[in-house]
């Protein structure tokens, strides 16, 4: 056969639009999912615990193979660092939306979750945060807003019924770090002492607050310390958390200290050191399993540390959960279009490894529980599942 210039160019036009063709096959057969958190700053050992626990997923499901509607597709997670910044938050998910992918599993606190939310919610993106437990994520009523831990209205009055049934408390100070996550879960703390103390005697003796950078509590402890308070609650973060634990020692003032999810992590006695003594602390994971559920949890930490060489901060297990419900959710809808899935998931049904995973009608998940946990000998410790 003779080449000619012409043939020559006819086929290296039929070569690079079958390559185009190719490369768009190959794009379409691609499952992009957002993940967001802080993996900067002062919470990003939570934040990459996190993300280490949707890159679990990830390698799991593309491992086994995603076959959605007949066709066989590869995950891939777009993972994004918003420092805890509602700005930067904000920034974030513009990048995803324009990345056009399929779902996000993020954000990691509530005051990025929340203005992100709306963002999302304008392109149809489907959005399951593992670990925003303020109410106001979900109040907004956006339909592609999930989350798939308890809430602080139920986290807050579970930790002030434990407060005053369990440990009989009588005086409490409560400290609040400003963020939406931190004066949220404090306020739904404080509403039910108010509300519920008198029968136990328990009442609210004085109220702080600092902020979620601050390392120098000395001045508002002083302040609490004069209240003889039997215990102080705190709504915030471990890396604030730790420091007011230290200083709380040096003023010679080891009350009882409580708080939620964002000082819960295995982190607290490495920050703290030895400003915390056995079983001072107590705090509450919102999320947790029931007896019947333990073995699949356990097994997920043993693979977490397998693989990280770490264990589980708080987390990691939810935003597992998370990516896999949203996964199954296409699966079961056959098709990875946001508008063709999130129906599906709204009404989902998926067994994880942190229990039974479902919705209401505002995106927070059904019968959620909570874990009580210490610290003894730099560990956690659980006491109680609660609802």
């Amino acid at each position: 056969m003779q080449f000619t210039t012409k043939t020559v160019c006819q086929a290296l036009a039929l070569a690079f639009v079958g390559a185009l063709g190719a490369a768009s096959a190959q794009a379409e057969d691609i499952i992009k999912i957002g993940h967001v958190a802080a993996t900067s700053g002062p919470i990003a050992h939570l934040g990459k615990d996190n993300e280490n626990g949707a890159r679990m997923a990830v390698d799991e499901l593309n491992a086994k193979g995603v076959v959605i509607g007949g066709k066989k597709y590869k995950i891939v997670l777009q993972a994004e660092d918003d420092a805890g910044d509602p700005k930067q938050a904000t920034t974030v998910a513009q990048k995803l939306v324009d990345a056009k992918v399929q779902g996000v599993i993020g954000h990691e606190t509530s005051g990025t979750a929340i203005p992100a939310s709306r963002m999302y919610y304008d392109a149809g993106i489907p959005q399951i945060t593992p670990s925003a437990s303020s109410p106001q994520y979900t109040r907004q009523r956006y339909n592609t807003t999930f989350r798939n831990i308890a809430n602080d209205e139920q986290l807050g009055p579970a930790l002030a019924r434990y407060a005053m049934q369990n440990m009989q408390v009588k005086r409490i100070a409560v400290v609040d770090d400003r963020t939406s996550y931190g004066k949220g879960l404090a306020d739904e703390f404080s509403k039910t002492v108010k509300r519920t103390g008198a029968a136990s005697g328990t009442t609210i003796v004085a109220t702080q607050y600092t902020n979620d950078k601050a390392t120098d509590m000395m001045a508002i402890l002083t302040a609490i310390k004069a209240s003889k308070p039997d215990m102080i609650f705190f709504g915030g973060m471990d890396a604030v958390a730790a420091p007011m634990l230290r200083q709380m020692k040096q003023l010679g003032f080891p009350v009882k200290f409580m708080g939620g999810d964002g000082m819960c992590s295995d982190s607290v006695p490495r920050l703290a050191g030895d400003g915390m003594s056995d079983g001072q602390v107590i705090c509450a994971e919102a999320g947790g399993v029931e007896p019947a559920q333990e073995k699949g949890m356990e097994d997920f930490r043993a693979a977490y540390k397998k693989r990280y060489g770490i264990e589980v901060q708080t987390y990691a297990p939810y935003a597992y959960d998370a990516l896999m419900t949203m996964v199954d959710a296409m699966q079961k809808a056959g098709s990875p279009d946001p508008a063709k899935y999130l129906p599906v998931l709204a009404k989902i049904k998926h067994k994880g490894v942190t229990g039974n995973i479902s919705f209401d009608a505002r995106g927070d998940v059904q019968d959620g529980v909570l874990t009580i946990y210490t610290f003894k000998g730099a560990k956690r410790q659980k006491l109680a599942v609660m609802k």
